[in-house]
């Protein structure tokens, strides 16, 4: 594997321990993506990273915690591509809205094969813990979706009420990306588009 580059040259202590972050973040999603969270080392991560372990604990308690990171990065970089996509089109019909949306989520996740591997397959079961920080992550999600239905005239509250409804759509996203990972013919992104906007249709239609 190769070394990471990086220069200090000039930087200031924070834009270091920035820079560091970013280089564990990198090394994390190759490794944990590649060799498995449960197959991986700190030796693996600090090797692809470039860095010490000395340094890894400047910046994390440990390997789980840095899975977890990995993850919010890559939730986050989903979440803010869903948020500019709808952004452009604020007057879009519902229907347009939830294909939009699906879409940009669904190519800021499988744009790199390694975020999905992080994201819906390493991350679960690693611990008690662990699982709330995905639970609080699926339950921020409903309410992403749910602030695009809900209010709109033409929507109906789903059964059993926006938290239940939105649990068991981000869910079903969840097991849907995971399996088209898993697949090795897999569909074109076009057909999860197709599944996701269909589904949130049904969930939120009279």
């Amino acid at each position: 594997m190769t070394r990471a580059r990086h220069s200090y040259r000039g930087s200031s202590v924070a834009e270091r321990q920035e820079e560091r972050r970013e280089l564990f973040l990198a090394a994390g999603l190759e490794v944990f993506a590649t060799k498995s969270y449960a197959g991986s080392s700190l030796t693996d991560v600090c090797a692809a990273a470039g860095l010490s372990r000395r340094q890894f604990y400047e910046l994390f308690s440990g390997r789980e915690e840095l899975l977890v990171a990995v993850y919010d990065q890559v939730q986050g970089q989903a979440r803010e591509a869903v948020v500019a996509a709808l952004s452009a089109v604020p007057d879009a019909a519902l229907p347009s809205l939830i294909e939009i949306a699906g879409r940009a989520y669904i190519e800021a996740i499988t744009a790199d094969r390694r975020r999905v591997q992080v994201a819906f397959v390493e991350i679960v079961g690693v611990s008690p813990a662990v699982e709330r920080h995905r639970a609080g992550v699926r339950d921020e999600w409903g309410q992403v979706v749910a602030a695009i239905a809900a209010g709109r005239p033409e929507v109906v509250t789903p059964p059993g009420g926006w938290p239940l409804a939105m649990a068991a759509f981000v869910g079903a996203v969840n097991g849907a990306v995971q399996q088209w990972s898993a697949d090795e013919s897999r569909p074109p992104v076009e057909a999860l588009v197709a599944i996701f906007a269909r589904m949130l249709t049904a969930l939120t239609a009279d």
